[in-house]
């Protein structure tokens, strides 16, 4: 019996980043052999065992064969005789078909096998498949994409032949086939890494975009006006926007909805170009589709719709009446869920921000309109209730006390 450190934990090793997870394989050994040991067995389609001790997973060395369409369809053949790199040969990018020999006396690293390059394409900054077995499987090109997402800002880049054999798989319909679950948690993952403008930029580079998001890749090509637009298109200012919503945040939710704030914009007529008037309201029956499908948690799908309908007043914050903005706090529901409304504001930034040569303009409506829920909920209910005001009037009169509040924030800010 072998036993091998294999994947991301090598990968991450070499490039001296933090390893979080640590997958072994065993090689020469039969189910038997594991529980004699004291291995726990977790997997149901291939044998997968927990450590008695470390609870880490190992794995007896496999090779799949697909079967069927999509990425469900692989049968798995564990077996004693099965060689390291033929379980390496299986996986899906060379930088992820590496291992490392384990002493079982220290469990110390010792020597790296490497049977497909995977050092080379490190230090070259390449994600390559390691055959054309990568084809076989639809959630390779979101795992690529994904990988994007994490390493652009070392400078990585997807090998021709891998971005190209990703394009034949998009052709082939190969990820029709992905369910809605899948790609929401590639998505997820995606939306966590430095560079998650990457994610959908590698899949529009193969195609693979226009059948996952649609409602995103339509953006591109459609022109916004100049002068609140430098860079024009509508696609690239979305990404721009998800880059800047990475700066301002690590909330995987605030990214998400930066990521789809503007897709009404894809539908607005071409004879209205660059015009993008109501776009707010025709993003909202969008967003809500894309969530629906791929399943979208809820607090991601409520921040995302308030940031669609409402980015454009937060950037006018500034500018409109006392009563606006009061509206604005009521409508967002900024007083029950004062979390969600900043995550919005800090979205809304990175939307004005997400221009280009805009990155560092300040963003003040932000931390205005802050302030103006937090002088808008000191009023006093109880008070009011005790000098005998109820229903309507109550209301009313919480709204009045609540607009001259705003109006002395407003005056703060002036000064």
């Amino acid at each position: 019996m072998k036993i091998y450190l294999v994947g991301g934990a090598v990968r991450d090793k070499l490039l001296n980043r933090s390893i979080h997870e640590k997958d072994y394989v065993v090689v020469g050994a039969t189910v038997d052999d594991m529980l004699a040991q004291g291995f726990k067995p977790v997997g149901k389609d291939f044998p997968v065992f927990l450590h008695p001790k470390t609870h880490e997973e190992y794995a007896l060395a496999r090779t799949e064969k697909k079967v069927s369409k999509g990425y469900t369809g692989f049968e798995f053949h564990a077996h004693p005789d099965v060689s390291l790199v033929e379980d390496l040969k299986r996986r899906d990018l060379t930088i992820n078909a590496m291992a490392l020999s384990i002493s079982p006396e220290n469990s110390q690293s010792n020597e790296i096998i490497d049977p497909f390059n995977g050092q080379k394409d490190l230090k070259n900054k390449i994600i390559r498949h390691v055959s054309p077995a990568f084809s076989e499987d639809p959630v390779r090109i979101l795992r690529v994409a994904r990988f994007m997402a994490r390493f652009k800002h070392l400078g990585f880049s997807i090998a021709p032949e891998t971005l190209k054999l990703m394009g034949h798989m998009v052709v082939a319909g190969e990820v029709d086939a992905l369910v809605p679950e899948r790609v929401w948690q590639e998505l997820h993952k995606a939306l966590q890494e430095q560079s998650p403008e990457a994610f959908f930029q590698s899949l529009r580079d193969c195609g693979a975009l226009e059948k996952l998001f649609p409602e995103m890749n339509h953006l591109f090509g459609v022109p916004s006006k100049a002068k609140y637009h430098p860079e024009i298109d509508s696609g690239i200012h979305t990404l721009m926007v998800l880059q800047q919503a990475a700066i301002l945040s690590k909330d995987p939710e605030i990214r998400f909805a930066a990521a789809v704030h503007d897709l009404g914009k894809a539908i607005t007529p071409m004879n209205q170009w660059p015009s993008h008037k109501g776009h707010e309201i025709k993003s909202i029956p969008l967003v809500k589709a894309l969530c629906k499908r791929f399943k979208v948690p809820k607090s991601f799908t409520r921040i995302a719709l308030i940031t669609a309908q409402y980015h454009d007043l937060v950037h006018k914050a500034l500018e409109i009446r006392a009563s606006t903005v009061l509206d604005l706090l009521e409508k967002t529901d900024a007083f029950r869920r004062p979390k969600a409304f900043e995550k919005m504001l800090i979205a809304s930034e990175a939307d004005s921000k997400g221009r280009l040569g805009f990155e560092a303009i300040d963003y003040p409506q932000k931390e205005f309109l802050l302030k103006a829920l937090a002088c808008a909920k000191t009023v006093d209910v109880k008070s009011l209730i005790a000098q005998g005001y109820e229903q309507e009037a109550l209301i009313e009169q919480i709204r009045q006390q609540r607009i001259k509040l705003i109006k002395k924030v407003q005056q703060l800010n002036l000064g």
